[in-house]
C-alpha cells in the first residue's frame, strides 16, 4: 500500500534523522551522507510529494521505468542516479538525463558510456564502479580482484568518463551488523584504489533501508533507500 504524503513527510523525518545520528555517532559532519530515494515501482506521485517535501534525488534501477518518470516529472529539480544493472543498449537514453551511473562493472559498458557521453559533447560524466563485495553469482558487480583492472581500463579508455568512487549491494542479512564488513571491505578497496592510482574516490555508495546506519559508521556517502521511505515493494 502506498503511503499518505503525511506518512511519507514522517518517514521521511525519520530517516534523516538517523543519517544525523548515524553521522554524529561516526565522528562525521550531520550532513555526511547524501540520500538517494530509491522509487523503483513508485509512481510518479509519490515522488512529486517527496520533491515537495525536500527529497529530491531519487534512483531507478530500471531505463524504461525511468524513462517514464523522468518525462512526467520534468517539471521538478529531480536530481536522478541510475543504481540498476545497465544494458549497453539503454545507455544511450540515459547519459543526458542522470547526475551519476552507480553501475559501471564491465568494460563493454564503460566503452558505450564512453562513446555516448563524448558524442553528447559531456567533458566529464561522474561513474561509479560497482563491486560485488560479497561474491554472489546474483548479482551485479565487478569482483574486489578485478576492480583495479576495470578501474584501470576507465582511466585508459574513458577520458570523458570520471570516476567518483564505488558501489555494492552486499549480501542481505536479518542483523544488520553482520553486514558491517561488507562495507568495511568495500571501503578498504577503495583507499588501497586511491593509493594505487594516486587519485581521489570520495563517493562510498552503500546501505540501504535495512542496514544504511551501518553503512554510514563504516563511511558511506550515499545511501539508498526506498522502504523505510516508500514503504515495501508491491
Amino acid at each position: 500500500m502506498l503511503p499518505t504524503k503525511e506518512r511519507l513527510k514522517e518517514n521521511l523525518e525519520r530517516v534523516k534523522e538517523t543519517i544525523r545520528e548515524s553521522c554524529l555517532k561516526a565522528g562525521r559532519g550531520a550532513d555526511c551522507v547524501k540520500l538517494v530515494g530509491v522509487t523503483k515501482t513508485k509512481p510518479p506521485q509519490l515522488l512529486r510529494w517527496a520533491c515537495e517535501l525536500g527529497l529530491c534525488t531519487f534512483g531507478e534501477n530500471r531505463a524504461q521505468e525511468f524513462l517514464k518518470k523522468w518525462e512526467e516529472l520534468k517539471d521538478l529539480p529531480i536530481e536522478w542516479h541510475f543504481i540498476g544493472y545497465l544494458q549497453t543498449n539503454k545507455v544511450k537514453y540515459l547519459v543526458d538525463k542522470v547526475a551519476l551511473i552507480h553501475s559501471v562493472d564491465r568494460p563493454s559498458l564503460v566503452d558505450e558510456l564512453q562513446k555516448r557521453v563524448s558524442k553528447k559533447g559531456i567533458e566529464k560524466f561522474p561513474v561509479l564502479v560497482e563491486v560485488n563485495v560479497g561474491g554472489e553469482e546474483t548479482k551485479a558487480g565487478v569482483s574486489p580482484e578485478e576492480a583495479p583492472r576495470l578501474l584501470e581500463y576507465l582511466l585508459e579508455k574513458a577520458p570523458n568518463l570520471e570516476v567518483r568512487g564505488l558501489m555494492t549491494v552486499p549480501p542481505y542479512r536479518e542483523n544488520p551488523e553482520e553486514v558491517r564488513p561488507y562495507f568495511a571491505a568495500l571501503r578498504e578497496l577503495r583507499d588501497r584504489l586511491e593509493e594505487e592510482f594516486g587519485l581521489r574516490l570520495p563517493e562510498l555508495s552503500m546501505g540501504m533501508s535495512h542496514d544504511y546506519p551501518i553503512a554510514i559508521e563504516e563511511g558511506a556517502t550515499i545511501v539508498r533507500v526506498g522502504t523505510a521511505i516508500f514503504g515495501a515493494r508491491d
